[in-house]
């Protein structure tokens, strides 16, 4: 009977503390229920990155430890969502968004949909130069915890020439987001 599986409520603290190890680099996150209508994840710090999210449908972010934010990419230009200790915020569907947690220990709860058959995620890296996209992957998402690095490691392995941006030839860092974000602010 499917209502067993979630008729008992467990302390949300207690899990925590229980996945703290899983909630920091290089894993960063967790999903609280498996195989259920929403992916219920909570996201650790520190965790900065450099691709951009195109969800088909809605997130929900509580993030209810630390700071962090969302780095949005929207009609031609950069820009930030910040997200303090005790804020909700409603990403609507196809917003590319980059979450960024500087802060270690930072905790938030992301709520998503399983996705049926047929609708995929896009991850999207941009020249942080001129803002031209740089590569798409589309995934048909299971999976956050397992997919996810998969789908990084198809952008993040490829030779340089493969990360080169075709508007100005700025070659896109990859998996350092340090360096993406320096270059992005010295625009």
């Amino acid at each position: 009977m499917r209502y067993d599986r979630y008729s008992k409520p467990f302390n949300f603290q207690r899990w925590i503390d229980e996945h703290a190890h899983l909630l920091k680099p290089p894993v960063g996150n967790q999903q609280v229920w498996q195989d259920a209508d929403f992916i219920v994840t909570v996201v650790g710090g520190p965790n900065e990155r450099t691709d951009f999210h195109d969800d088909p449908l809605e997130e929900f972010f509580w993030q209810f430890k630390g700071n962090a934010f969302l780095e949005i990419w929207d009609g031609g230009r950069f820009e930030r969502v910040d997200l303090r200790e005790g804020d909700i915020y409603l990403l609507p569907p196809h917003v590319r968004h980059s979450p960024q947690r500087p802060e270690a220990e930072s905790r938030c709860l992301v709520i998503e949909r399983q996705r049926p058959q047929g609708l995929v995620d896009g991850f999207e890296w941009y020249c942080a130069r001129c803002g031209s996209l740089v590569h798409r992957i589309e995934v048909q998402l299971a999976s956050i915890v397992d997919d996810l690095p998969k789908a990084y490691a198809q952008f993040y392995d490829q030779p340089d020439d493969a990360r080169r941006c075709a508007g100005c030839g700025t070659v896109h860092p990859g998996r350092d987001a340090a360096a993406w974000h320096t270059m992005r602010n010295a625009q």
